[in-house]
């Protein structure tokens, strides 16, 4: 065949090399989607407190890389979802009952306070996605009783949204430090508690929109109470 022939049946392909800023998107990409998996199998217990982490076989069973997992893994102990044992293994962090009353009593006094100075601060928009979103997890009858992702994903945000309102950073992140403490036992032990989660939430919502801050606190305050009380039932 002639070679001008030859030529006119290649087609070449161009392919542009990957940036230095591409391939972090990607590896931060591959660590992030990596964090997400593991939280998901400690928020459902398949992971369970106290549990010790091989990496080698979670990494097999989520079908990614070890880098990524290793990075997955460090941001989870900073968020002390996890810790480390005898400075090799990760275990699952263990909160046992007295920790978890322990750290219900602080965020008794914190987040009640930081309703109070919340109010004012959270627009009608925000309370109102707020209210929103628990209308729509009550109307989901698929699993009544058990807290879903959804459910935490919302339980998260509106205690979120009170923390930030507050306007004291300081106090912000001591309530998200102590929610992970006080999520690790309620995941495994009172699961089942979102009727009244739900019922106590929107409380806090009327509370709010009431604009009065010692509703605000009352709400905010009767709602960690009644997770003391009902922990207590249902572990003894």
């Amino acid at each position: 065949m002639h070679r001008k022939a030859v030529a006119n049946r290649i087609r070449v392909v161009y392919v542009p090399r990957m940036s230095f800023d591409d391939s972090d998107k990607v590896d931060h990409y591959r660590s992030d989607t990596a964090y997400r998996m593991v939280s998901d199998l400690i928020r459902k217990r398949e992971l369970r407190g106290g549990e010790v982490i091989v990496e080698a076989k979670l990494a097999e069973l989520l079908g990614i890389s070890r880098t990524p997992l290793r990075e997955a893994l460090q941001r989870l102990e900073g968020e002390r979802l996890i810790v480390k044992k005898g400075g090799r293994s990760f275990v699952v962090r263990y909160v046992d009952l007295a920790e978890y009353l322990h750290s219900l009593k602080v965020r008794e006094i914190l987040e009640s306070e930081a309703a109070a100075l919340a109010v004012g601060h959270i627009s009608a928009d925000e309370l109102a996605a707020l209210r929103s979103e628990i209308g729509a997890l009550s109307a989901d009858t698929s699993k009544p009783h058990a807290h879903t992702h959804a459910h935490w994903q919302s339980d998260d945000n509106l205690h979120g949204v009170i923390a930030d309102a507050s306007g004291n950073p300081v106090m912000a992140q001591i309530i998200r430090d102590l929610r992970v403490t006080t999520r690790l036992f309620e995941i495994s032990r009172i699961a089942d508690r979102v009727v009244l989660d739900d019922a106590e939430h929107l409380a806090i919502l009327d509370a709010l929109e009431s604009g009065d801050p010692r509703n605000a606190r009352r709400a905010a305050q009767a709602h960690i109470k009644s997770l003391s009380r009902y922990s207590l039932k249902s572990v003894s």
